[in-house]
């Protein structure tokens, strides 16, 4: 069901719209989160270790991905919400046509090139194997995770978080299923785990495109929409372009502290590897928050309604800070708990390894909540040179740290400390930034 989010008390609309958001990556991280977990309990230490360290490398591709979603989603929330409903179909299929072409040129650098990336990031030798096995089936599904982000993109755009919530539900269920039967009743080792997730993404993909198609038919318009349009791949382009850059260079930085930690051996790998894929669950968590927050930005940027951008700040805030504080409490009391569902028997190093880095972690998630939750309204009002500048601050800080503290006596545990020292200065950034928009204005003028 479409939702105009321009209408209504801001923390009502914000909160039933960004909770099935929520639910969905929840669901969207099972499909990661299952492969390791299948990994670790029914192959072992080392096929966890090979699914992990080419985890970093695939959130490369979902980073253009990530990006053509919110390009599209910002810019058919901005039409939808002044109601160009002609110029919003033309955005979905302009942004589908572009995408379908980066898809294909991903595809084939991902194939010539994911090996040699695999040695530069000092993959141990014995992991290569299962890495590139993995991997080299993923590339195949790129077309399914490229078109299913548009979709759910376009669903988000139009007021609408549960059609793709219902999806990545059942696809997400499926894959865990699909991952015990190809590796446990028929020993397909790692590729048993990436075919399952190639399966099940891909009738999700196929469902949520027929799905948006049947939806855009709804919106009666006089003539024909173009299927292309220059300047609106433009504005698509301004918005996914920069997404792209953070999230590509927030997997680049993540790949060289990879290459660090893989110097520690396969014990911290596999530990990483673990807390990694749970703390990326909280954090994803976040980024979709905001991605909310940026889809009731846009539309309200579109219709008009400035002073309403302000009242979605605090109950953002609220919003991110109602999840943070349960999953900080698991993760920094019940660490061991929780990562013992990835690894069967696991060595007492690769154990320490991931308690400690969820629990230098975990008390940060009230910092870094509240800066996505700012990024994502700079985000929706296209203030993308300052949504930038908060981005790289906590990646640079982070990556230098990370090699720096990597090489005192402080050891694999300087690493896990880089990360909230980034968060911190990149919040009070992000957040300066945000009070520096055209709302605050407009809000103390009306109040």
């Amino acid at each position: 069901m479409n939702k105009d989010l321009t209408v209504g008390r801001p923390e009502t609309v914000l909160w039933k719209f960004c909770l099935p958001l929520f639910c969905s990556t929840i669901f969207q991280q099972l499909y990661n989160i299952a492969d390791s977990l299948v990994a670790g309990k029914f192959i072992g230490e080392q096929a966890l270790a090979a699914v992990g360290n080419s985890y970093e490398v695939t959130l490369i591709f979902i980073a253009f991905a990530f990006g053509c979603n919110m390009g599209c989603s910002v810019i058919v929330s901005q039409l939808f919400g002044a109601k160009e409903y002609r110029r919003m179909k033309t955005a979905v299929t302009t942004a589908a046509i572009s995408s379908a072409l980066l898809c294909g040129t991903l595809m084939l650098l991902g194939i010539a090139g994911c090996g040699l990336m695999l040695q530069m990031i000092h993959t141990p030798e014995a992991l290569i194997p299962g890495s590139r096995l993995y991997l080299d089936i993923y590339i195949w599904g790129l077309p399914f995770v490229f078109f299913y982000n548009i979709a759910t993109g376009i669903f988000s755009a139009i007021g609408d978080s549960k059609t793709p919530f219902y999806f990545l539900a059942a696809s997400s269920t499926a894959n865990i299923a699909v991952d015990i039967l190809f590796v446990k009743a028929f020993h397909m080792g790692v590729a048993g785990v990436a075919w399952a997730t190639f399966l099940c993404q891909g009738v999700s993909c196929l469902l949520a495109v027929a799905a948006v198609a049947m939806r855009l038919k709804a919106f009666r318009v006089p003539e024909r929409a173009p299927l292309f349009d220059w300047r609106l791949l433009g504005k698509i382009a301004s918005i996914a372009i920069p997404s792209i850059l953070q999230q590509s260079f927030v997997s680049v930085g993540n790949i060289i502290i990879q290459g660090v930690i893989n110097g520690f051996g396969a014990p911290v790998i596999a530990g990483y590897s673990a807390g990694v894929k749970l703390n990326n669950l909280v954090i994803t968590s976040f980024t979709t928050m905001g991605n909310g927050i940026s889809n009731y930005t846009a539309q309200n940027v579109g219709a008009g309604k400035l002073s309403r951008i302000r009242s979605g700040f605090s109950a953002g805030i609220k919003l991110v800070w109602f999840i943070s504080l349960p999953l900080a409490l698991l993760y920094f009391f019940a660490g061991h708990t929780v990562l013992s569902l990835f690894m069967d028997s696991p060595s007492q190093a690769a154990m320490d390894t991931g308690v400690l880095y969820l629990r230098i972690l975990s008390p940060f998630y009230f910092l870094i909540s509240a800066k996505l939750v700012a990024d994502g309204i700079l985000r929706g009002a296209g203030m993308m040179k300052l949504f930038m500048v908060g981005t790289f601050t906590d990646l640079v800080l982070r990556v230098l740290l990370a090699i720096l503290l990597a090489r005192t006596s402080l050891g694999s545990t300087g690493i896990w400390c880089a990360w909230p020292v980034g968060w911190a200065i990149a919040t009070v950034l992000s957040l300066a930034f945000y009070r520096r928009g055209p709302w605050s204005a407009s809000t103390a003028k009306e109040g």
